[in-house]
């Protein structure tokens, strides 16, 4: 929803922007209406929906990066406690699509690839949303998984974890993300418990003109009604992933005890020397997580 009128001051109201702020909300609501409702080639949503149906399912949206989703998938494997991984890719590359398909054959994990999404051009973190929402209405919602949760594709578990487990006592969880007085779950790490969230008209986009990044135009139908002390969180530490780079260049997190690649941040001139850094922070997890994934076997 967009922000109150009260919330303007007035020179934004002499400048319009409430009325400006509404038209352009219509009109995006608009285009993602009309994405969410494009098909998708192949039989693949009814088999996914069955295989998601009463389950705990992770979701990822992939984005021209198979070595990431590759990483994520051999990692997710062996050291994540769920019972389905659901890939929605969401790339421009036909050539990576391909090869996501194939990532997720490998590691027996769920594909689905999205309809062409209007926004991911023009605006990244609108594309995501879409992205989710068309995966909320098209296969979780008719679905009706226990739980599901939502991961960033560059994002990557490094120790033995169940995400789940907090849904036992709370209704939806992540890393809390503020924009003034607003809050709202990181889109790279959220989980919902569906009994709690699923007759709730449910909106993963974005609401720019409120501050709120994807995933916080769920705002007024969930965050707003619940006290932000009661979400259980994790600690965030930022490092720079290259020695001698600075943070900004080199940028990386540790969201507890998963490591956040931020592919889209810092130099991008650098990105292959730090692919090569989180490659090697990774290495013992990747051990691991191979292991417990062939006890599993």
């Amino acid at each position: 929803m967009p922000k109150a009128l009260r919330e303007y001051d007035w020179r934004q109201w002499l400048r319009l922007q409430p009325l400006l702020h509404a038209i352009k909300t219509a009109r995006y609501r608009r285009i993602d209406q009309r994405f969410v409702h494009q098909p998708v080639e192949g039989d693949d949503v009814p088999a996914i929906r069955d295989a998601a149906r009463g389950r705990h399912v992770l979701l990822t949206v992939a984005f021209d990066d198979p070595r990431c989703l590759d990483l994520q998938l051999r990692l997710t494997e062996g050291l994540v406690r769920h019972d389905l991984h659901i890939v929605a890719d969401n790339s421009v590359s036909d050539a990576s699509a391909d090869e996501n398909r194939r990532v997720c054959a490998d590691h027996g994990a769920a594909y689905l690839r999205l309809p062409a999404n209007p926004w991911t051009v023009k605006n990244p973190s609108r594309s995501h949303g879409a992205a989710l929402n068309w995966m909320w209405h098209n296969v979780l919602e008719p679905a009706a998984p226990a739980a599901f949760g939502f991961l960033d594709q560059d994002l990557f578990p490094t120790q033995p974890c169940d995400p789940f487990e907090p849904l036992e006592a709370t209704a939806f969880y992540g890393d809390l993300r503020w924009a003034g007085a607003r809050w709202f779950l990181w889109a790279g790490y959220c989980f919902f418990r569906f009994d709690a969230v699923g007759r709730e008209p449910l909106d993963f986009g974005l609401d720019w003109f409120a501050g709120l990044d994807t995933g916080g135009a769920n705002w007024e139908v969930l965050y707003r009604h619940v006290d932000p002390n009661a979400v259980p969180q994790r600690p965030i530490t930022a490092f720079a992933a290259l020695p001698g780079i600075e943070l900004r260049q080199a940028y990386c997190e540790w969201r507890g005890s998963w490591l956040h690649e931020v592919g889209l941040d810092g130099d991008l001139s650098l990105k292959a020397k730090k692919r090569e850094a989180v490659l090697r922070l990774l290495a013992p997890a990747l051990e691991i997580s191979l292991g417990l994934a062939r006890q599993g076997n």
